[in-house]
Formats: structure tokens, C-alpha cells, sequence
């Protein structure tokens, strides 16, 4: 039987992509990512399909190939961590599925701040709602992914109404890339900290 490879790309540079990823997808016939995602592999002969809005027409065309053509999906970071792996999942069996985990960008920046996770949690404010006010007050520090609305400066101002002003807010930006860059803030710093660029961000008892 033929499987679908959901592969992890990491936190952005081809130099974090894993090996196997990179055997795995010059093995592939067509590979299926996001325009960014897409954008940071070479291609020899593979088809390429853009995943954007249309997650339907991408299941019809999984289910229709799976058989005939070797696929791979590519996501970034973590295959495991708020990626397209449980959509994929909905109609694919776990027989029928190849899950090859990424760095992700809060392991990266984690291991670039030298912090440990052991007594941290991580999540995601891109496009839901989590609370992280609860989190940080539980552990000795909060990941989260962010969006153009959750951003640093907004989640500093959900610390400081509440009060949470004795932490560090880190800001992660363009990770793994020549131009990465690594802010550290108190909370009443973040309030004003404006960025435009692809960013995570730790909150850390410090």
C-alpha cells in the first residue's frame, strides 16, 4: 500500500529540514504545501499543489492519487503541533499515513533562549483563542504561536492588566533565517513592540 507523507519542513531554513524529509520528498511525485512551504524546496520533476482555502479539493485529490502517485504533504515546524496532520487524519487511516516530525519554531527559539520546557506549555493564538493568562500563572513559562492579531505588543497587554508585569515576554522573529532576530522585553516594553515579520513568542517567569 501506498502511504501519504505528512512531513515536517521545521522553522524555516532548509538547513533544519531533516534528512529523511529531504530523501522522502525527492522520492515524492507531488508535493502539496503551503505557497511558503513550497517556496523553500527544490524541485526536480514533482507536481507541485498550492494548499491554500481549498482543503476539500486537496482531500478529493488525495483520496483520488493515493494509490497511483507517491504524495507528500509538507507543513511547517511540527507534523504533531497545530499542523494539518489531524484534518489529514479525518480521512486517511493510520495505515495509510507516513508522519515524519519537524523542529518546530517554539523548539527552536526554546533551545536559542537556552530554556528548558520541561515546565512550560505551548499553544496557539493563530486564528483561536487560548488562555494563556491561566497557563503562564501555572507554569514556569507559556510558547504561543501568533497571528496579526494576537500579536506581542497584545499579549503584553492581556499581562499587564492582569497585573503579570515581574516576566519576560521573548519575541522570535524570522527563525532559522540569516535575518532572524531574538528580542527580549519586559512586559511594559512589549506594550509598544511592533513587527511585521513572522514571529512566536515566549512568555517566561525569569
Amino acid at each position: 500500500m501506498s502511504r501519504v507523507n505528512i512531513l515536517g519542513l521545521g522553522p524555516g531554513s532548509k538547513s533544519y529540514i531533516l534528512p529523511i524529509t529531504s530523501a522522502l520528498i525527492a522520492q515524492s511525485q507531488v508535493i502539496i504545501g503551503a505557497k511558503r512551504n513550497l517556496a523553500s524546496l527544490d524541485f526536480e520533476t514533482q507536481e507541485q499543489i498550492e494548499l491554500n482555502s481549498n482543503l476539500s479539493e486537496i482531500k478529493e485529490y488525495i483520496i483520488q492519487h493515493k494509490e497511483a502517485k507517491r504524495i507528500a504533504v509538507v507543513v511547517s515546524g511540527d507534523t504533531g503541533f497545530y499542523s494539518l496532520l489531524n484534518y489529514l487524519k479525518s480521512f486517511l487511516t493510520p495505515a495509510e499515513i507516513n508522519v515524519v516530525p519537524g523542529i518546530s519554531s517554539l523548539q527552536y527559539l526554546y533551545a536559542r533562549l537556552g530554556l528548558s520546557y520541561n515546565n512550560a506549555h505551548f499553544t496557539s493564538l493563530h486564528g483561536r483563542n487560548n488562555d494563556f493568562l491561566t497557563l503562564i500563572k501555572k507554569y514556569e513559562s507559556v510558547g504561543i504561536l501568533t497571528d496579526q492579531k494576537s500579536t506581542p505588543a497584545a499579549i503584553a497587554r492581556v499581562l499587564y492588566d492582569n497585573n503579570l508585569q515581574d516576566i519576560y515576554v521573548h519575541v522570535g522573529e524570522r527563525l532559522s533565517y540569516p535575518d532572524e532576530k531574538i528580542t527580549r522585553l519586559t512586559v511594559s516594553e512589549a506594550l509598544s513592540y511592533t513587527t511585521e515579520k513572522i514571529n512566536v513568542v515566549v512568555i517566561a517567569k525569569e
